[in-house]
């Protein structure tokens, strides 16, 4: 979170203290997570058949599932509709994706009734303007690098990674490392 410029109409907000941070990923219980933008590089080819076609990083992959393992809950809401995004998911252990919500707060509160958890203890990571209505409510707001400016004003964490690189697994692994559940091998 930047600190507001006098003049803007808003209370000045704090910058994030790097203690606050860490207790904030210390608090996280689940991910929800945007798919274009975040788990993709807000590209889509498109066959000719007219099929849109997204890449998604495989070390993203590879964090869900572990997190899935250790018993954290896992969302998406996205305003795609990929059959394809749905089955990698599904293949992840992810039960929880919602597709085709361009309104996603209201998808967010149900899941959030739905898991028993508190706004503090999910991270949401998301790349541009319909994310901000969550990321303004999460415990531990986050993004990719390459997310839109507005985006990147309103989180508490940046990832160093743009969106579809692996950026789904910077903000897993550093959660799951700080409460002890990162695996070891």
């Amino acid at each position: 979170m930047q600190p507001e410029q006098l003049g803007s109409g808003a209370p000045p907000r704090p910058a994030v203290e790097l203690f606050h941070l860490f207790d904030r990923m210390k608090a996280v219980r689940a991910f929800v997570f945007d798919v274009d933008g975040v788990f993709t590089n807000n590209e889509v080819l498109v066959t000719e058949a007219g099929e849109l076609l997204r890449s998604m990083h495989i070390r993203d992959g590879q964090a869900v599932k572990w997190a899935v393992q250790k018993g954290y809950q896992i969302c998406i809401i996205t305003g795609g509709r990929s059959e394809g995004v749905l089955k990698r998911l599904q293949m992840l252990g992810v039960q929880q994706v919602y597709l085709g919500h361009t309104d996603k707060l209201p998808v967010y509160e149900q899941f959030l009734q739905q898991a028993q958890l508190s706004h503090q203890e999910v991270c949401y990571m998301g790349d541009d303007l319909p994310d901000l209505p969550i990321l303004r409510k999460v415990g531990l707001p986050s993004c990719p690098q390459d997310a839109m400016p507005e985006v990147m004003e309103e989180v508490a964490y940046v990832s160093p990674v743009p969106g579809g690189r692996g950026c789904v697994r910077d903000i897993i692994e550093k959660v799951m490392k700080l409460r002890g559940d990162w695996p070891v091998y």
